[in-house]
């Protein structure tokens, strides 16, 4: 399939040229389709901030940007609408696995090379994957916790988990890490069954203000994000309860999470980098014809009191 782009012919003089100036005139242009979940999580809004910042550095790069609305059957149709227009590339961030796979195996398919940013999808028919390491930021933030709690092997105290979407990998995986501090931790409860925040503040609160009633003793929340820790704080405070209780989070967006650390409303969150910038640079470095990796992963940084004034400050906010 001919991939469509946009201002690929180059008119040349018929006058000689130089060799440098051939070349850049020669860099072709490119059309990328960007399929978002949703645009409302702060995570989110950053995430589409980071690309269209890395887009604006490429005077060849032309960036479509198709926000699903929180919506697997929209995110569908937008890529299908990609698939159509002859996109050069697709960066697609999926609401959910298997409801994406079918549409990435239809994209690539087409001819269309896939890039498959944060939450990954049930297929690996695509050219890569960029990301943060869930479990990895799980384990630091349970070491984090267990260190809270009394360390390894004194531990002890209740634990109020707020899981994201149940239907994401992404959620499991931040639990799983966490669990794993926890084994044969004999002293510390976790008190609910798997409660889903979707990802919200509204519904975190709605799920925090119900263990307050049920629970006398909560030690420690952890939110897999830091706006349903937030919430959660929220309803402890509400309730004259969040001096007693230690709030975790993550995604340590500057003005949210960093900003709830240093307030001390939050005990800690842990980066989750956006894949934006990221995703794009792989991208045009293999429409480029370079060879690029299955998948990159991206880092984390645990932020305490300790330095989240600093990251406030390298980021203008302080």
């Amino acid at each position: 399939m001919q991939r469509r782009t946009f201002g690929k012919s180059l008119c040349v003089a018929a006058l000689a040229v130089t060799t440098s100036a051939t070349a850049l005139l020669a860099a072709d242009n490119y059309v990328i389709g960007f399929s978002q979940v949703t645009t409302v999580e702060p995570w989110r809004v950053q995430f589409n901030k980071d690309l269209r910042a890395e887009a604006a550095l490429h005077d060849n790069v032309e960036l479509l940007i198709a926000d699903a609305n929180d919506r697997t059957e929209k995110q569908v149709a937008d890529v299908e609408n990609f698939i159509r227009q002859e996109v050069d590339a697709i960066l697609i961030s999926p609401k959910e696995s298997a409801g994406l796979t079918g549409v990435v195996e239809q994209a690539t398919d087409a001819g269309i090379p896939v890039f498959v940013l944060d939450r990954n999808v049930d297929t690996d028919k695509f050219v890569q994957w960029v990301g943060g390491d869930n479990e990895l930021i799980g384990r630091a933030a349970g070491q984090f916790a267990l260190d809270k709690l009394g360390g390894e092997g004194s531990a002890s105290g209740t634990i109020v988990e707020i899981w994201g979407g149940l239907g994401t990998q992404a959620a499991h995986d931040r639990a799983n890490g966490f669990h794993e501090a926890f084994e044969g931790e004999a002293g510390v409860k976790f008190l609910l069954d798997q409660q889903s925040g979707d990802w919200k503040q509204d519904t975190a609160y709605d799920i925090m203000s119900t263990a307050l009633r049920n629970y006398e003793d909560i030690s420690m929340v952890y939110g897999h994000n830091d706006p349903m820790a937030y919430g959660a704080y929220l309803a402890a405070k509400d309730a004259g309860r969040a001096d007693d209780i230690l709030f975790i989070g993550v995604d340590a967006l500057p003005g949210e999470g960093v900003t709830w650390v240093a307030n001390g409303e939050l005990a800690a969150t842990f980066l989750y980098p956006t894949p934006g910038a990221e995703g794009l640079r792989q991208a045009l470095a293999y429409l480029g014809g370079e060879k690029v990796e299955k998948s990159v992963v991206m880092g984390t940084e645990a932020v305490t009191a300790e330095n989240a004034d600093d990251i406030l400050k390298r980021n203008g906010l302080k």
